[in-house]
């Protein structure tokens, strides 16, 4: 038997990705975001190909949109805000409000939301978006994190974490209103 090359892998998981989105949003627009818990790695996908890869930790528990599950939601979302555009690296957030403490500055053993906050908002009923399964609800977010070196693992409560340097560079990239597909 022939193993998958990484190309091979990578246009699967695309095609896979942009299927879900025809059937959601009715098109594949030029500018959307790929999750892909299998690979701990976020992509940004710009005209049908990946312009960036990012490493990140999607939850401990899997996939599962559930309430209470501590899951990353799977399926197509979009994000709702982009919060923190001017705040510096490592501004710690808490309910969405920088809280005037910056890490590692401050050190604390707490699962931090840091430095940019992209709100998900969950566009598939049933599956993202309702009652015990929506991702907006849910507050599941991509967001920098105190715990950079666990990126590349799955280890999270939910959310999508980036290290703090990367969701700058993403945070720059997107806009309010880009597809995020969850795989």
């Amino acid at each position: 038997m022939r193993r998958r090359t990484a190309h091979e892998t990578e246009s699967r998981l695309l095609q896979r990705a942009a299927e879900q989105l025809t059937a959601v949003l009715g098109e594949v627009p030029p500018r959307w975001l790929l999750v892909t818990v299998d690979h701990q790695q976020l992509w940004l996908v710009q005209g049908g190909r990946v312009a960036r890869r990012y490493g990140v930790s999607t939850a401990a528990a899997g996939l599962d949109a559930r309430e209470g599950s501590f899951g990353t939601p799977p399926g197509v979302h979009r994000i709702e805000r982009r919060i923190g555009g001017e705040a510096p690296l490592g501004t710690w957030f808490r309910s969405r409000e920088p809280v005037g403490r910056t890490w590692p500055a401050d050190d604390s053993d707490d699962d931090l939301v840091l430095t940019r906050i992209l709100t998900l908002e969950g566009l598939e009923p049933g599956v993202n978006r309702g009652p015990g399964i929506d991702s907006r609800e849910r507050f599941i977010y991509i967001h920098g994190t105190n715990r950079e070196a666990a990126i590349g693992r799955p280890v999270s409560r939910g959310c999508i974490r980036m290290s703090n340097t990367d969701v700058i560079h993403l945070f720059d990239q997107v806009r309010e209103g880009d597809p995020v597909v969850i795989l």
